[in-house]
């Protein structure tokens, strides 16, 4: 081992010195959590680079990878060496410092300080801070220059992307004045812009792990879409002569469309729709599934809140934390955030908000974003998106929906973006938020009015103006217009990445006729299969959206008769049916008491979650199995391992054959 790393360092051209930082140990706790393999890659590349003398680094991982964690591991073991002895962490809002603490760097122990209350202790050694913490207006805020330039050996800056790229930032002043540290730049999203540049200051990325890969590892959520066109925002609205608004004001005469709701037009049924459509998506799938709302700004924020507890009454009546406001000028929300990430809080469930939550918010059970926001920005648009990515196996999280009213989802489709839906939705007035299958109705062709901006009526009437930089603006409320959903539209992308602009079901048709030449080859695939499991997933892999086809045809459909029934137009039991038709055949009676609950338990489990679990015997280990014994005892009661998988088997074969 010893020459064959000899004969790496010398591939890589490291002295004897720089030897010894690259071999330093990462931390471990002892458990089995370790580095993965891309986290590994990003960490010895760090290293690496910083062994030869590179000073300025760019790191960029999709949001939800672990920059954190990576961060920590390189901040280790560079601190352990004693190649560096002082170490600061910058980040930009207050949740990322506490999470952090809290967790990742948590090892540190008492090496570790937070600067606070403008106060710079020079007795640490891992130090982390705001950068309002340690900035200002006036020179005596400036308390980053109590510490000398030569203070800090490594400086790391998280999401610094949004801030310390800008040459006039006051970022960037921290930066330059510790400019004799290695400074490292951690980014899910680097900024380049004209004005902004991060590979400009730090120089390209040492390495980089997009969403796709995140999301192809298995690592990262996947998710769909549901774009939901309101005809409004497509055709733009002009007021009547004179006409005045919910305050007396009288309304500007001119086009008021997408760029002006929610920031000098309210629409007040506009909200209440939007309001109503996350409201039925939810009823139709779990009114408990984490999501969060992003508005325009906080009035904005406010207003959709009310709206969905209007829409949500009996649940907001149970617990007013059910939907919560989450902004910055909102203590009562803002005091409920980490509750709202925290997995095991049942509450909040259903945060609006406006910029506060874009990033840093490690939600790992968010299964729904909504979108009810102008983004033009790709930085933001993934930053928003990666709220999202996080999965959580213990709960349930293995995809997530966004729903997007405000065309931010057309960002998709600009080159920069790495991570494709696997499905986008865009249902009409009257349809299900929940994707259906047709890919028929109305486009922007179809509609009756051409959108915003080329109706030959309006020729010569101002467009809106901006307020980018955020100065107070007159805002009309109108009470009386009313919204409705335009466009309906479904989209899928295949098993490799390409766009289906067919239905559902004759994709899924033709991608089954692949797979098998008749019904019968199916059954016979089927019944020969050790684990049914296996062949869902493997068509799973092949391109069969089994979610999105329960969806469509019935969530407690077994797969199999998902199959059946869009390949062969074959009629469809539910789980339940099929538990209930072995019942009736008194199946059990040639087995002794205990197998027989075992399997009654068995055949209850596959009515309620399908026949996976039922396939793996850890299912013995859990109630109400447990109740029976040990998982040693009830396999003793079929006679032995082997006599146990043969019962589950033919449990199967009579769940199939009804």
């Amino acid at each position: 081992a010893d020459v064959l790393w000899q004969l790496w360092a010398i591939h890589l051209g490291l002295s004897n010195t720089q030897s010894q930082l690259v071999t330093q140990d990462y931390y471990s706790d002892g458990s089995d959590k370790t580095p993965r393999y891309y986290q590994l890659l990003a960490i010895n590349k760090t290293i690496e680079a910083i062994a030869k003398g590179q000073n300025r680094i760019l790191l960029v991982m999709a949001t939800g990878t672990g920059k954190t964690y990576t961060a920590f591991q390189i901040i280790w073991r560079l601190w352990k060496s004693k190649a560096k002895k002082r170490i600061l962490f910058l980040a930009d809002r207050n949740i990322l410092i506490d999470q952090t603490m809290t967790n990742d760097f948590k090892p540190f122990g008492s090496a570790m300080t937070k600067i606070q209350k403008r106060q710079a202790n020079k007795s640490y050694e891992i130090y982390l801070s705001l950068y309002q913490a340690v900035t200002g207006t006036e020179e005596e805020q400036n308390i980053y220059k109590q510490f000398s330039p030569e203070f800090f050996d490594l400086i790391v800056i998280d999401e610094c992307h949004r801030g310390s790229a800008a040459a006039d930032s006051a970022w960037r002043e921290i930066l330059e004045y510790f400019s004799a540290a290695t400074q490292i730049g951690l980014t899910a999203t680097p900024k380049e812009t004209k004005e902004v540049s991060n590979i400009d200051y730090f120089g390209d990325p040492i390495y980089t792990y997009s969403l796709r890969q995140g999301i192809d590892d298995g690592f990262l959520a996947p998710y769909k879409v549901v774009r939901i066109d309101l005809d409004k925002d497509l055709a733009g609205w002009r007021p009547d002569k004179g006409m005045v608004d919910k305050n007396g004001n009288e309304i500007e005469d001119r086009i008021y469309n997408q760029k002006d709701f929610d920031k000098t037009l309210v629409l007040e049924k506009r909200t209440q729709l939007v309001a109503k459509k996350i409201s039925d998506f939810l009823k139709q799938t779990n009114r408990f599934d984490k999501t969060i709302v992003f508005c325009d700004n906080i009035d904005h924020a406010e207003r959709m809140r009310q709206a969905l507890v209007n829409e949500n009454a009996d649940l907001v009546a149970q617990n007013h934390k059910y939907i919560m406001r989450i902004t910055g000028d909102n203590a009562e929300g803002k005091a409920e955030l980490d509750n709202f990430i925290f997995p095991e809080s049942k509450y909040p469930v259903i945060a609006t908000t406006s910029k506060l939550m874009t990033t840093g918010v490690d939600a790992q059970t968010c299964k729904l974003i909504v979108l009810d926001q102008r983004i033009q920005s790709m930085t933001e648009f993934k930053q928003i998106i990666g709220r999202g990515t996080r999965i959580n196996e213990d709960y349930d999280k293995y995809y997530f929906t966004i729903i997007d009213f405000k065309k931010a989802t057309e960002l998709f489709a600009d080159p920069d973006f790495d991570g494709d839906p696997v499905q986008i939705y865009e249902p009409t007035n009257d349809e299900s938020p929940v994707p259906p299958d047709t890919t028929e109705g109305a486009n922007l062709e179809d509609l009756p009015y051409p959108p915003a901006g080329e109706n030959p009526d309006w020729a010569g009437v101002s467009e809106p103006g901006q307020d980018d930089e955020g100065f107070k603006v007159r805002r009309y409320v109108v009470a009386s217009v009313e919204v409705i959903v335009a466009s309906e539209r479904v989209q899928y992308f295949d098993a490799n990445g390409k766009l289906i602009t067919e239905s559902l079901k004759d994709y899924t048709r033709k991608t089954l006729a692949k797979e098998f030449s008749s019904l019968d080859d199916f059954l016979r695939r089927w019944s020969s299969a050790d684990k049914k499991q296996a062949v869902i997933e493997e068509l799973a892999n092949e391109g069969v959206f089994f979610e999105a086809l329960a969806e469509e045809i019935g969530r407690d459909c077994d797969p199999f008769d998902l199959v059946c029934h869009v390949a062969w137009d074959m009629p469809h039991l539910t789980r339940r049916e099929r538990a209930d038709q072995v019942m009736k055949r008194d199946y059990f009676t040639r087995y002794g008491e205990k197998a027989q609950r075992v399997l009654q338990a068995l055949l209850d489990k596959y009515a309620d979650e399908g026949v996976g679990p039922i396939e793996e015997t850890q299912i013995l280990n859990i109630l109400p199995f447990t109740q029976f014994g040990t998982p040693i005892e009830i396999i003793r009661s079929f006679g032995g391992l082997d006599q146990y998988q043969q019962a589950v088997q033919e449990l199967e074969q009579a769940l199939y054959c009804a």
